[in-house]
C-alpha cells in the first residue's frame, strides 16, 4: 500500500544532494520549500551563480529560499508557517537551530554520507578514502542539535574499492541516499521504522578539508599519498613543486621500490617516498590541461636523480 504524500522541505546545497531532492519529487511529495545556501561568486570570472540544489530547484518549478542563517526569530517563524510532516537534510551546510529542528511533524531527517558514528562532521567521503577503510555508506539519520548525533533509521553500505576516488564515492553515495530516503519517510510516517541511537564507540570526525593539505610529502609512505591523491580529487587537490611550479597530481598508482624520498628513480617518472614508489599516471602543469604520465614527461624535463621538494615541517 502506497504511502500518503507528506508535505516537506528540502534543504541542501551541492550536487551530492539533487539526487535526493530528484527522488522526493518523483515520489510525489509536497514540496513545499526547498532551502539552499545563497548564490555565490563562482569560477574565474567570479559570476554569481546559485547553488546546485537552487538550480535544479527552479527547473523543476519549486519555490526556493536561501537565507544566509536559520537563527532569526523571522525565519524561524516563515519555516514553522510551512505546516510541515518532515525536513529532508543533504548537505545543507548551515546548522539548524531546535525550533527548526522541532517544527516538523516528525523532525529533520539528515541523509549523511558515512557509516555513523563513524566520520560525523563535514567532509566524511574524504575522511574515509583518506583513512584506508574498506568501506562507506550512508546513514539516513533523524537530526539533533548535536553534530550528526541524531538517531540512525536506515543505512546503506558501499564498498571502497582499490581505484575509488572521492568523486566516484560521491556519486554512488548520492544515488544511494537518494534510494535510502524514501523508504526512511515512509517508515517513519507509519511508525513502522523505529529510531536507534547511535553508539557511542567508535566515534570519529571528519574534519573539513583545507588548501593546507594539498601539498605532498613524499618521506610518507607511497600507498597513503595515493589515498589523498583520490581523496582529494577534484577539491582542493594535491600537487608537488618542480622548477618553481605547483603540478597537480590526479591519479598515480603504487609500487615497490626504494630511496631518498622525492627523489626520481627512473626514466618513467617513478618517485621514491617514504615506503615504497609513487608513479604519477595523470598530472596537470598550472594553466594546462590534464594529460597522461608520458606526455607529461614529453614537455616537462625530469630527469633521475632529481629529488622533489618536501614540505616544511615544524
Amino acid at each position: 500500500m502506497a504511502q500518503p504524500r507528506l508535505r516537506l522541505a528540502f534543504m541542501g546545497t551541492p550536487d551530492f544532494a539533487v539526487p535526493v531532492l530528484d527522488a522526493l519529487v518523483a515520489a510525489g511529495h509536497d514540496i513545499r520549500a526547498v532551502y539552499s545556501q545563497p548564490p555565490r561568486p563562482t569560477g574565474r570570472g567570479h559570476k554569481t551563480q546559485p547553488s546546485p540544489v537552487q538550480a535544479r530547484a527552479e527547473a523543476l518549478g519549486l519555490p526556493v529560499r536561501h537565507p544566509v542563517s536559520l537563527k532569526p526569530e523571522e525565519e524561524k517563524a516563515a519555516f514553522a508557517a510551512l505546516g510541515l510532516d518532515a525536513a529532508v537534510v543533504a548537505a545543507y551546510g548551515l546548522i539548524l537551530p531546535r525550533a527548526i529542528l522541532e517544527a516538523p511533524r516528525l523532525g529533520c531527517l539528515n541523509v549523511h554520507g558515512s557509516i555513523l558514528p563513524r566520520w560525523r562532521g563535514a567532509a566524511p567521503v574524504q575522511r574515509a578514502l583518506m583513512a584506508g577503510d574498506a568501506e562507506t555508506g550512508i546513514t539516513i539519520m533523524q537530526m539533533d542539535v548535536g553534530l550528526d548525533t541524531g538517531a540512525m533509521l536506515l543505512k546503506g553500505i558501499v564498498p571502497i574499492g582499490p581505484d575509488a576516488t572521492a568523486q566516484s564515492l560521491h556519486d554512488t553515495l548520492a544515488a544511494l541516499g537518494a534510494e535510502l530516503i524514501l523508504p526512511a519517510l515512509d517508515g517513519i510516517a507509519a511508525g513502522t521504522l523505529v529510531p536507534e541511537p547511535q553508539p557511542e564507540v567508535g566515534v570519529t570526525y571528519a574534519a573539513k578539508l583545507s588548501r593546507e593539505e594539498s601539498a605532498l610529502d613524499f618521506r610518507e609512505d607511497a600507498g597513503v599519498l595515493d589515498l589523498k591523491v583520490r581523496a582529494l580529487n577534484p577539491w582542493p587537490g594535491v600537487w608537488f613543486e618542480h622548477q618553481g611550479e605547483r603540478i597537480k597530481l590526479l591519479a598515480a598508482r603504487v609500487e615497490d621500490g626504494r630511496g631518498v624520498p622525492g627523489m626520481i628513480l627512473d626514466g618513467d617518472f617513478g618517485i621514491a617516498c617514504g615506503t615504497g614508489v609513487l608513479r604519477p599516471t595523470l598530472l596537470q602543469r598550472p594553466g594546462k590541461a590534464p594529460v597522461e604520465r608520458r606526455a607529461f614527461l614529453n614537455g616537462t624535463k625530469i630527469d633521475p636523480g632529481v629529488i622533489l621538494p618536501c614540505p616544511a615541517t615544524n
